[in-house]
């Protein structure tokens, strides 16, 4: 049997937190927040449980990139979320390495009637201490930094904007996020 422990201690104000720091990140690109309280089955971070603990639930189609699709992750989804798993195609959210979850072109970039409906990658296990980019964009003052596993995918995903997907980095206890109107240089 597989150990389906890891969620939030007290769920309600544990997701509470674990979101307000999700906005912030998202709000300021190149903050990296810390999400404690939860831990998912390995390869899955602590930042990346916490983030599928507070934004997935049965009603988001979530997709496992192979470096995630293990059946102790799957259980443990289906456990703590009950998202239903999907191509990457149909993904509101998808999960994985970055290396994982190419070709990136599969992933749904909205429409010029409904930006919103744009998948959210979900890239744990990131190098929060790779050589950083320069980002500029709103919630930015000036410029800030993010260590990124390549800037051609983000700079041709800013490109498309109001279109495109956004990003949430997850690495041990440690989230940062890029959305795409963020500009990487």
């Amino acid at each position: 049997m597989n150990d389906l422990s890891g969620g939030f201690s007290d769920p309600a104000p544990d997701a509470a937190i674990a979101f307000r720091a999700i906005l912030q990140a998202t709000a300021r690109p190149g903050r990296v927040e810390t999400l404690r309280g939860c831990h998912g089955p390995a390869p899955l971070s602590d930042a990346a449980s916490a983030v599928l603990l507070t934004l997935v639930d049965r009603t988001t189609p979530l997709h496992l990139a192979e470096s995630h699709n293990t059946e102790a992750v799957r259980q443990w989804i289906a456990f703590h979320c009950g998202a239903p798993l999907v191509a990457a195609e149909d993904a509101g959210f998808a999960l994985g390495n970055w290396s994982a979850l190419a070709p990136l072109e599969r992933f749904a970039i909205g429409t010029p009637e409904y930006p919103d409906r744009a998948a959210t990658l979900i890239v744990d296990n990131h190098d929060f201490d790779a050589a950083p980019a320069t980002l500029r964009g709103p919630g930015i003052r000036n410029s800030a930094t993010l260590a990124l596993p390549e800037r051609e995918a983000f700079m041709s995903n800013h490109a498309r904007f109001p279109l495109g997907w956004d990003v949430l980095f997850c690495g041990k206890d440690r989230l940062a996020a890029l959305p795409r109107s963020t500009e990487v240089s």
